[in-house]
């Protein structure tokens, strides 16, 4: 198995932090999908859902992607995409979970109009396929396509990394656009009235509880995503050039801030309340 980088780890961290900290649901997805086009140096990323029981693609779309420049077409490029039985259509109607690219699961990839016309379009000529396991008939995916070099045994094993990550980040959209809307409408959508809804915000339903209202500082919320991570303090000293003395120190103020008293407590809590995923 390949072995990450501590910048990817890094990078896991960094778009943690950006979920947690947006309050805008319409954008997330978009900001999700530029963190991974950047990180994977990808030419095109978007956040897919295909709907595998229609033949002709029906509730087929995107939820995100970027660049932002292909966005007027990418609702009918990823409808197109499901009429073409796309490889990664078929692997997630077989229940394919693992993150793989297209040729690897496609003898014949390279002779397909999927592929010809990504080629064309975008000069995509490698994809690798990130399934967001669900329940429903409506199967989603993060497909990243980049031209050149192939998808490494590395990337796999940080794509395979993030890919939890990147199911919660969705969930954590769902329920703040579900949040929004019944704070919109005065109500919870279950007849706990408005008073429900701000205790849902601000009580941790669906991890949308900011640092901030814990008094966390930037630091403090660091060493606690690294902490989540399993890392010792030595490890985490390391990484944020600081010595174990100094990373206990901030523990101890996480656990006064958080209400516990060891690490196992501290990932627990923080977890509930939606700090780290």
């Amino acid at each position: 198995m390949s072995h990450l980088r501590s910048r990817d780890y890094e990078r896991m961290l960094d778009l943690a932090v950006a979920v947690l900290e947006s309050h805008q649901p319409e954008a997330l997805q978009h900001l999700v999908a530029a963190h991974l086009l950047e990180t994977f140096g990808c030419g095109t990323v978007i956040l897919a859902k295909f709907d595998v029981t229609s033949p002709v693609g029906r509730g087929s779309g995107a939820d995100g992607w970027a660049p932002t420049s292909i966005g007027p077409a990418v609702d009918a490029l990823v409808l197109r995409r499901a009429r073409q039985r796309h490889p990664l259509v078929g692997y997630l109607a077989a229940g394919g979970r693992r993150p793989v690219t297209m040729d690897r699961i496609c003898d014949g990839w390279r002779n397909t109009r999927c592929y010809s016309e990504a080629r064309h379009d975008f000069g995509t000529t490698r994809q690798l396929g990130i399934p967001l396991p669900g329940d429903g008939t409506v199967m989603r995916a993060v497909s990243l396509g980049r031209k050149g070099r192939d998808f490494s045994a590395r990337e796999l094993a940080f794509a395979a990394r993030i890919q939890p990550l990147l199911l919660g980040a969705e969930n954590h959209i769902r329920e703040l656009g579900r949040l929004r809307r019944a704070a919109a409408q005065g109500g919870d959508g279950g007849g706990g009235g408005s008073g429900a809804v701000r205790e849902a915000v601000v009580g941790g339903v669906g991890g949308l509880v900011p640092a901030a209202e814990h008094g966390l500082t930037p630091r403090e919320r660091t060493v606690l995503g690294l902490v989540a991570q399993g890392l010792t303090a030595e490890v985490i000293g390391r990484r944020l050039t600081i010595s174990p003395h100094t990373v206990n120190r901030h523990l101890e103020k996480i656990y006064r801030k958080l209400g516990t008293n060891n690490r196992v407590s501290t990932v627990v809590q923080a977890r509930r309340v939606g700090l780290v995923p």
